[in-house]
């Protein structure tokens, strides 16, 4: 008996990691061709999804205002040096040049407080320059020395990072509320990513920050992928650089600092780890680089319409791309089924007799007929109750995913069946460390700390050492 041909090599529930290795091949987001272990092309395909996500993040941060600015990627070692927390956390994932200036070795970014607050000082007198928000799009490197995975584990990664400098302390924790607004209303929202905010353990806090809040999302294996982060910063940092500025007063301040950093890389491999399917990509409409694709049909006035649906489509704001190609319909259907196109029109005679075009739905699969008098409108709709069904099914997948737990035994049961646990624990100040270190050891796993959203109440002692419990925390597995 012949075996059955199929789209991948395994299906996404039996082997998650294969086929997400497949998907960025067959579905052209990625080639790992290039040779350096870590960097990665992205292709034509991803690229443009990447581009739609900085689009929407650059418009959003812009309407909180946030300003554009492009900086240098080369940091000279003595910027580093001013802040010795930071450079600890860093060093041993920066990529050093050969070349040197001066005496000074010169860095390939990792992230780009060092060279902002460098500006800061020039740009920052008084308290009427504050507050000071600004972003800049582009790449950051960071010498990974775990296993890297294509989108979510890189030496290299496209994203945005936002610094931002306050008068006080009250409007910098406002400017990280707002951040971790901005991921829920894009990257959960629109994206279709749910996510806990989660302010991360003393020792996981950003070198040089007071605090720490990752956005931590799941992929199908049960892994956690951290998502944009936001950091309060210590005013010791701003400080070693010399920016301050003069309050109304006439006294001499050092400003509250924030940074944050959306991924557009890793984000991307959650939305395709969350909606994919065994077809190939499953993306929210809002994202979709083609959000519809017109298969013509032979037959006599089919051009005209196709043209006309494309004019109208175009119109009301719609990507379209007519597939007019000599590859066979069976071809095509699976073609912008692997690419994840939410929307297909079929037009031939028949569609036009009826005055109706058929429309399969890339998600659901399914296929119905569209007036088309109405179709333009009709679609815009469609798109809509679209991205709502991928929002509500990848939030049931992350509700089912959170077990409460009360002992090291139930800890081990959770992690080991790919959920998140959640339990009470002694500590998230440096107290706790050591147990933390016992979960990791034993389970293979981290604690990521409190929900900064909830007010969690702890109760009895702590399942590693005993000790009264002061918080409620999640562990789980990670990438």
């Amino acid at each position: 008996m012949a075996k059955k041909k199929t789209t991948f090599n395994v299906s996404k529930s039996e082997n998650f990691s294969e086929w997400f290795s497949e998907i960025l091949q067959k579905a052209e987001i990625t080639d790992l061709r290039y040779g350096v272990k870590g960097f990665v092309v992205i292709r034509p395909w991803g690229a443009l999804i990447i581009d739609k996500m900085y689009r929407l993040y650059e418009d959003e941060l812009r309407a909180k205002g946030h300003e554009l600015s492009i900086l240098p990627t080369i940091i000279p070692e003595e910027n580093f040096n001013k802040e010795a927390s930071h450079i600890d956390g860093f060093a041993p994932e920066v990529f050093w040049l050969d070349k040197k200036q001066g005496d000074s070795r010169l860095a390939m970014r990792p992230t780009s407080e060092t060279a902002y607050y460098e500006m800061f000082a020039l740009w920052i007198r008084s308290y009427r320059d504050l507050p000071l928000k600004m972003y800049q799009r582009g790449s950051v490197f960071r010498n990974e020395t775990k296993a890297t995975r294509p989108l979510l584990r890189g030496r290299e990664f496209q994203w945005i990072e936002t610094h931002n400098a306050f008068a006080t302390k009250e409007d910098a924790e406002a400017q990280a509320q707002e951040d971790i607004g901005i991921t829920e209303k894009l990257m959960h929202k629109v994206f279709g990513v749910p996510f806990f905010p989660m302010k991360r353990p003393k020792w996981d806090t950003f070198p040089g920050a007071v605090y720490t809040i990752g956005s931590d999302s799941l992929m199908p294996d049960g892994k956690i992928i951290q998502q944009p982060s936001t950091h309060l910063i210590k005013q010791s940092f701003p400080k070693s650089f010399g920016v301050k500025f003069v309050d109304k007063d006439e006294g001499e301040k050092t400003p509250w600092t924030t940074c944050y950093g959306p991924a557009m890389s890793r984000i991307l491999a959650s939305v395709i780890g969350m909606h994919g399917d065994d077809s190939g990509l499953v993306l929210p409409y809002a994202l979709a680089p083609v959000q519809v694709v017109i298969v013509p049909f032979t037959g006599e006035g089919v051009d005209k319409a196709v043209l006309d649906i494309e004019k109208k489509l175009r119109e009301k704001g719609v990507s379209v791309k007519v597939d007019d190609s000599d590859k066979r319909p069976g071809e095509k259907f699976f073609h912008w089924e692997m690419k994840g196109v939410p929307f297909r029109i079929e037009v031939g005679e028949k569609e036009l007799e009826r005055g109706e075009v058929s429309v399969f739905i890339r998600d659901n699969k399914e296929k119905v007929g569209v007036d088309m008098k109405s179709l333009a409108r009709t679609i815009g709709k469609m798109g809509v109750e679209y991205d709502a069904r991928l929002l509500a099914k990848a939030d049931l997948f992350f509700e089912d995913k959170v077990i409460d737990c009360s002992d090291k035994v139930s800890i081990g049961k959770a992690i080991g069946d790919e959920k998140i646990a959640r339990f009470s624990f002694c500590s998230v100040e440096a107290d706790g460390e050591a147990c933390a270190g016992v979960i990791e050891k034993e389970f293979v796993a981290e604690v990521r700390g409190t929900r900064a959203d909830l007010d969690e109440k702890a109760s009895g002692k702590c399942p590693i050492c005993g000790k009264k419990n002061k918080v409620v925390v999640y562990a789980g597995k990670s990438y």
